[in-house]
């Protein structure tokens, strides 16, 4: 008898867990993730197919278009605008029986996958990225073979979709082979590319760059500059330069390449005018150019204007200069014509007009 009721006692503590258990999960928010475009179906908690409920986004009645079926809320052709927190509640004393946070994304598509070696000969990297975005979390899985060998993948530090590779072999005639797989709640989607090792090398581009001008020389630069820092053995796999340079004034560059050497003086530039200098490296036997450095900015030297010191000291009171005065201003006389009656200006003054008239009148 005791071993019947300890019996009965396991089998209600065992339903009262599970119960439990069911409610709690209702609870507790879940995440139900639906494609863009589709028509979602939102169960709410184990309720039955005859159960009434209500349902609420974020807080407030669901405005978007819907429809109710039992227990479901069934939205159509969702969107972005359809994320947030749904929550229903069971009819008619209002009882919160479920929780779901609805995500609205897309299937991944192929994503773009590019390789490159810029610490050649140790290594190499991986980056990638998605054309369009998912909107909902993705996963990415990174595979890289190596003469039918699967190689160890590191990842990187500060870039997610990112790795990095040691090379196994320097030198080798065995191809590369890199895949990666996209993932999220909706599907996958799949891409590899496969390269040869002397086909990845690309430096950094050189630092350190600084163009100074010569003195008493109106057309050179000095320009000098270090190999890429990241560029781990330059004794042993030497760069070469290409510096290009041009005066802001105009937009052509003039192209200059270097053979391992780090200083270049430039011997035409155009006095007084402000250039623009840029510096690209490369592997002297395998790879590519690097991209161009940070540009610096440099003019010639000018000759610097002469300074004239006047001989004159206006402080000398023999040299100071005093105003002319103005001269007397008198207006001429006019006197009657001995023909034709007609007043002919003539320049005498008053005086010697009074006289000349007296005369005649005796």
């Amino acid at each position: 008898m005791a071993n019947l009721g300890t019996s009965l006692c396991c089998v209600v503590l065992a339903a009262v867990v599970v119960a439990y258990a069911q409610r709690r999960s209702q609870l507790v928010a879940r995440n139900q993730y639906e494609r863009m475009g589709s028509d979602v179906t939102m169960k709410c908690g184990f309720l039955e197919d005859d159960a009434s409920v209500s349902w609420k986004v974020n807080g407030t009645d669901v405005r978007a278009r819907h429809r109710l079926d039992g227990p479901r809320l069934v939205l159509t052709n969702v969107d972005l605008g359809h994320n947030g927190l749904y929550s229903c509640f069971q009819n008619p004393l209002g009882e919160r029986r479920d929780t779901i946070i609805l995500r609205i994304g897309t299937i991944p598509m192929e994503p773009a996958v590019s390789c490159r070696s810029n610490t050649y000969p140790k290594g190499f990297y991986c980056s990638w990225h998605l054309l369009q975005p998912t909107n909902i979390p993705t996963e990415f899985q990174v595979e890289v073979q190596h003469n039918m060998r699967v190689l160890d993948v590191q990842k990187d530090h500060v870039h997610k979709n990112k790795i990095h590779v040691l090379f196994p072999e320097v030198f080798s005639s065995f191809p590369y082979r890199v895949n990666v797989t996209a993932t999220n709640a909706l599907g996958s989607a799949s891409y590899a590319i496969s390269f040869e090792e002397s086909s990845i090398v690309k430096p950094d581009p050189p630092e350190r760059v600084v163009a100074t001008p010569i003195p008493s020389n109106v057309r050179r630069l000095e320009v000098s500059w270090t190999s890429p820092s990241s560029w781990p053995e330059v004794d042993s796999f030497p760069l070469k330069y290409f510096l290009r340079y041009r005066p802001l004034i105009k937009d052509q560059w003039q192209h200059v390449e270097l053979s391992e050497s780090t200083s270049h003086t430039i011997t035409d530039a155009i006095a007084g005018k402000e250039y623009i200098i840029q510096v690209a490296a490369k592997d002297t036997e395998i790879g590519t150019w690097s991209d161009w450095s940070v540009a610096v900015h440099a003019t010639p030297w000018m000759d610097q204007p002469k300074q004239i010191t006047s001989t004159t000291d206006t402080s000398d009171p023999l040299l100071e200069t005093k105003p002319s005065p103005q001269p007397a201003s008198a207006k001429p006389g006019y006197v009657v014509s001995p023909v034709g009656g007609a007043y002919v200006p003539l320049p005498f003054s008053t005086p010697v007009l009074v006289g000349a008239v007296l005369l005649l009148s005796m």
